[in-house]
């Protein structure tokens, strides 16, 4: 299991780069997502990287983050989704807008990645949203700048918990503060109840 490569960025395109290591070329496939931000060739890059090997198939697929890689094995966990279909989930959208869809249940979203219809997504979203959870999104993002009320209340800390989700997704602290308190029996939910119909509120203001 190749854990990383990190070497000299030889040549990258839309979907495949190839990094140098100790006179070694390795062909490596991204999502579109990495392309978009690698430096120039010449430059030293840190790939994570994800072996996938079958009867008749080799083959590296490569992440800028820890993140991305972990989210993209979970990915290929689900039936009908090979390492070309989470390639694609990844280019069209950022592991933490897969999360926040996978947990709001928006089919929708996640079907608009190429080669991903209706099916695919929800089953998806069933065999993936009991593996995800809202500290894995609020991980590394930081504390919201504003709280609704006493940490001490456990309900407080639900809403809160949401709040920071949004915000780590881009939306703005006051946006998520005004939809959560919109939601009507907030105090009776857990946070991923609390998350989906936060989203409601928020795509109708």
């Amino acid at each position: 299991m190749i854990a990383f490569i990190q070497g000299e960025l030889c040549d990258a395109g839309q979907d495949t780069i190839v990094v140098a290591c100790h006179g070694i070329g390795y062909e490596i496939q991204i999502p579109v997502s990495v392309a978009q931000v690698l430096p120039d060739p010449g430059n030293v890059v840190k790939i994570y990287t994800y072996t996938y090997v079958r009867e008749d198939a080799l083959g590296l697929f490569g992440f800028l983050t820890k993140d991305d890689l972990k989210i993209f094995k979970l990915l290929i966990t689900v039936n009908g989704v090979g390492p070309k279909a989470a390639l694609a989930i990844l280019s069209a959208m950022t592991a933490d807008e897969l999360r926040f869809a996978i947990l709001a249940e928006d089919a929708k979203a996640i079907a608009k990645a190429p080669g991903i219809g209706p099916k695919t997504a929800k089953r998806m979203i069933i065999e993936l949203k009991d593996k995800l959870n809202l500290e894995s999104m609020i991980e590394g993002h930081g504390d919201a700048e504003m709280s609704l009320s006493d940490p001490g209340d456990a309900a407080a800390n639900v809403r809160d918990e949401v709040i920071m989700a949004l915000t780590a997704l881009g939306y703005g602290n006051t946006e998520a503060v005004r939809a959560v308190r919109a939601v009507s029996g907030a105090d009776e939910m857990d946070s991923e109840t609390l998350l989906k119909q936060a989203l409601k509120k928020i795509m109708i203001f």
